[in-house]
């Protein structure tokens, strides 16, 4: 027999994804299924399931899953590691779920220093209804409600998340990632492991911004539009480490 170089990680449930076709939303699906298999985690996980295009995200974890309120997931996983302090807890959140109805939540989890971990989806896009300008649409993008563009004077700036919340003292770690390519993919592998680990020692909230494709809203092909993320949106939104308490 042949060696197993590939498998289904175990915290990923055996059933078949919902997402347009070029969707990065299930590779970061699979990715945070290997980083609870690699740490054993899995029987104490809890992951809490957003409003939007993966709303469905309870179906497809192996793990404790809960459904919040759009916008509340920070607020439900901060009862849940309150009231069950060894469970490992994740929110997984889009940029209209995050940053746009959830924008209280999130800010004030990191200002409390929740030890809980968010994996953020940002696309730039809301894709779930239909195309319209989230808060991290990018200037002169054109989407359902910014048909000329995205205009500074009228629709405001986007909001550089991870930025933000660096500021906040209670903010463990933040750190920006894509997965356009196989390099990017491996590097927010770690980033999510690191996030996970960060939240198992009690340092504080941690969050990992994964910056992702959606095809169908762009109205690109698969290939173009993960060309779009590191021509458009990489030189607004630099990856890196945006703050890491345990360096320094």
């Amino acid at each position: 027999m042949g060696q197993i170089v590939f498998d289904r990680p175990k915290a990923l449930s055996d059933v078949q994804l919902t997402y347009c076709p070029g969707c990065t939303h299930g590779i970061v699906h699979r990715l945070i299924a290997q980083v609870i298999d690699e740490l054993e985690i899995e029987g104490r996980t809890v992951g809490i399931a957003p409003v939007g295009c993966s709303v469905f995200a309870y179906n497809f974890f192996d793990c404790d899953m809960i459904q919040a309120p759009h916008g509340r997931a920070p607020a439900v996983a901060t009862g849940v590691k309150r009231a069950h302090p060894n469970n490992v807890l994740f929110t997984y959140q889009g940029d209209g779920d995050l940053a746009a109805i959830g924008t209280a939540e999130t800010v004030h989890v990191g200002a409390r220093g929740e030890n809980i971990t968010t994996i953020f989806i940002n696309n730039a896009i809301y894709g779930m209804t239909g195309g319209q300008m989230a808060p991290t649409t990018l200037y002169k993008q054109v989407t359902m409600t910014t048909p000329y563009g995205r205009e500074k004077n009228i629709q405001g700036s986007p909001i550089k998340v991870c930025e933000m919340l660096a500021t906040l003292d209670g903010t463990a770690y933040a750190e920006r990632v894509a997965v356009d390519c196989v390099k990017n993919v491996n590097a927010t592998k770690k980033a999510i492991k690191k996030a996970f680990q960060i939240q198992m020692a009690g340092k504080g909230y941690s969050i990992v911004e994964v910056l992702s494709a959606c095809p169908t809203e762009w109205g690109k092909s698969p290939v173009e539009a993960l060309e779009w993320i590191r021509t458009d949106m990489m030189p607004f939104y630099p990856l890196g480490i945006y703050k890491d308490v345990t360096e320094g």
